[in-house]
């Protein structure tokens, strides 16, 4: 009856201990990570820009995709259109607001799909307003080895948003400036 037991607790404990190895956690590796965006401007070009520094982490189950989450920040005061004026325009209290609001910050509140193709619902903050937005994520990538024998892997996430939603920019309404605003953002993380 004892070694019963101790089989039961041992195959128990392994059960916990398989069960709690299928969630890792990776850091967003704000070196290697950007974002992108792109808007209409008088309705004849688009302009790009990017914001070159996201921090945050990945909770992720590759068992349970639905059981992952992403919590990032992307430092505005980092926003780059290569036209110094238009930068400077940007970070004001017309936009991104950036003395107030240094960051965007996005909290994921539901993953579905399948590893490689994956839509993460979730609550973006911007200059202020949050709302919900959808992301759909190409990856995670196949986790390699970096230089120091750590392991690292990334994803590709994309989604459309509105200014209006977010009172984003309201003095300027199109067709001077599209409401539509194309995101990308591009990660690498780092297995903790």
């Amino acid at each position: 009856m004892k070694s019963r037991l101790i089989a039961l607790a041992t195959a128990t404990l392994l059960a916990t201990g398989i069960a709690a190895a299928q969630t890792s956690t990776w850091n967003i590796d704000p070196a290697h990570s950007q974002s992108g965006f792109e808007i209409r401007h008088m309705g004849v070009s688009n302009v790009r820009g990017s914001i070159s520094k996201i921090s945050g982490k990945v909770e992720w189950d590759e068992k349970d995709p639905s059981k992952s989450s992403v919590v990032a920040d992307l430092d505005t005061t980092t926003i780059n259109t290569t036209v110094d004026a238009r930068d400077t325009h940007l970070k004001s209290p017309d936009f991104f607001n950036v003395a107030q609001y240094p960051t965007i910050h996005f909290q994921s509140t539901k993953v579905t799909g399948a590893a490689g193709h994956l839509k993460v619902e979730g609550n973006l903050t911007l200059a202020g307003v949050t709302k919900p937005v959808i992301l759909d994520v190409d990856g995670p990538a196949t986790p390699q080895k970096n230089q120091k024998g750590g392991l690292i892997s990334g994803f590709s996430a994309s989604t459309t948003v509105k200014r209006a939603d977010f009172n984003f920019g309201p003095k300027f309404a199109p067709p001077m400036l599209g409401d539509e605003v194309k995101i990308t953002i591009d990660v690498e993380m780092d297995k903790q």
